[in-house]
């Protein structure tokens, strides 16, 4: 706020300020709903009918401009480095807005990809990107915990937003109800993000963790000195194993996750469940999934990470194998609980493992790698679902091949300790 003095907090608490920034960033989560693909979702059978496409088209379309919005990610990571997450999630607020309002306006293919490519950069890539380059700023050995309470925001977004896209299309249609979250962008979150989020706690005095301030800067002001946690520049992270095995097992939940939830209410219409029924399964798995959240943030501040990140991955077959039996409302139930607690798992470490293994200091670009590889993830998820519903019929098929993918990454998983500093040449 340009009224305060540098230094000063945007307004006094009386805790550490950090918290105030942990609520604005799971704030951040809850309004790149938008943008993922639980409340797009909601809107695909919608396109279909309304412009008779083909299934796979509209997957293609979709998966072709989260490609695109995901090659974009790494320069979102590099202005988050340059220019700090306050402004960067202001902006991505700002757009993500006018991105829901030209939904609104959809009359065709190009229309809709450019659509797509925006809520997916701006929602799904910017908003979740941002956040979780900021709660690592402000904290270091609580940082498991801090991302635990962000993560609600997330969590209540999945839960909400199904049913309330329902809800909101049958009252007002679809391209009412993408002008409404368009409103609510603008009016809620952006003017919070631009007053109250700080970049980092020496932008206001304060240190990591809400610590003590005596003798804890150096002559420079920085608190790092007293908090030590070494920071890796991008290149020299690309060149440990760790990196790229890690890189390659967070595109797992992005590929799965992604393809199952776009299709989740065919899949479950060829099994004679319904729409609401679907919709009912992704707030149970965000129910579910909150309270695990808390599990693993205490879990990951004392075990090591990619410990964590295997039993992940070994959930994620689990929940495809009860998937492929689903065929009641019991059965339906089931798998959402099932997959709730994977996602409880998958939604802290897939963000605490880069600021543990690589630091602070650069961590915009090395999440800005990671999730453009999570945004790629996604953006091939759909589309194979759809081509294999089209040949044969049904997604059976599809769901035994996608077990190979948490397989393989559980075993990369257990491969990918932290890795030991080693100075770039």
């Amino acid at each position: 706020m340009e009224g305060k003095q540098k230094g000063q907090p945007p307004f006094q608490t009386p805790f550490y300020y950090g918290w105030v920034v942990v609520f604005i960033a799971g704030l951040g989560m809850f309004f790149s709903g938008p943008g993922q693909t639980y409340s797009i979702s909601i809107f695909i059978d919608y396109y279909i009918r309304d412009f008779d496409y083909s299934r796979s088209l509209v997957s293609g379309i979709y998966s072709s401009a989260t490609l695109c919005a995901g090659l974009m990610l790494f320069l979102v990571g590099r202005l988050v480095d340059r220019f700090g997450q306050r402004i960067l999630m202001t902006v991505a607020g700002v757009m993500l807005a006018l991105a829901c309002i030209w939904n609104a306006f959809l009359l065709g293919t190009v229309m809709m990809f450019f659509g797509f490519f925006m809520i997916r950069l701006f929602g799904q890539g910017s908003l979740t990107l941002i956040p979780n380059t900021l709660v690592p700023q402000w904290f270091i050995s609580k940082r498991g915990r801090a991302l635990s309470v962000m993560a609600i925001g997330g969590f209540v977004s999945s839960a909400l937003l199904p049913p309330l896209n329902t809800w909101l299309i049958h009252q007002t249609g679809w391209r009412t109800t993408w002008i409404i979250w368009g409103g609510l962008l603008l009016v809620v979150f952006v003017p919070l993000a631009y007053f109250l989020i700080r970049n980092q706690p020496r932008d206001i005095g304060e240190v990591p963790d809400g610590g003590r301030k005596q003798s804890l800067y150096d002559e420079e002001g920085n608190s790092d000195a007293a908090t030590p946690e070494q920071s890796w520049t991008l290149s020299e992270a690309m060149k440990t194993k760790a990196f790229w095995l890690i890189l390659f097992c967070v595109s797992v939940p992005a590929l799965v996750n992604t393809g199952v939830t776009f299709h989740l209410v065919s899949i479950f219409d060829g099994h004679g469940l319904s729409a609401g029924l679907a919709a009912t399964v992704l707030s149970i798995m965000a129910f579910v999934g909150f309270p695990i959240t808390f599990i693993v943030g205490y879990l990951v501040d004392r075990i090591s990470v990619h410990y964590v990140l295997a039993i992940t991955f070994f959930g994620h077959i689990v929940a495809l194998l009860v998937l492929l039996e689903v065929s009641s409302w019991t059965g339906a139930i089931l798998y959402g609980v099932v997959w709730g607690i994977v996602n409880g798992f998958e939604r802290i470490v897939l963000s605490i493992v880069w600021p543990n293994y690589f630091g602070r200091e650069y961590l915009g670009s090395i999440k800005g790698v990671a999730q453009t590889v999570m945004v790629l993830g996604s953006a091939f998820g759909p589309l194979p679902f759809g081509l294999f519903f089209d040949w044969y019929g049904s997604y059976e098929e599809i769901l035994i091949v996608m077990i190979f993918f948490p397989l393989l990454a559980a075993i990369f998983s257990l491969l990918s300790p932290k890795p030991s500093y080693i100075k770039d040449a």
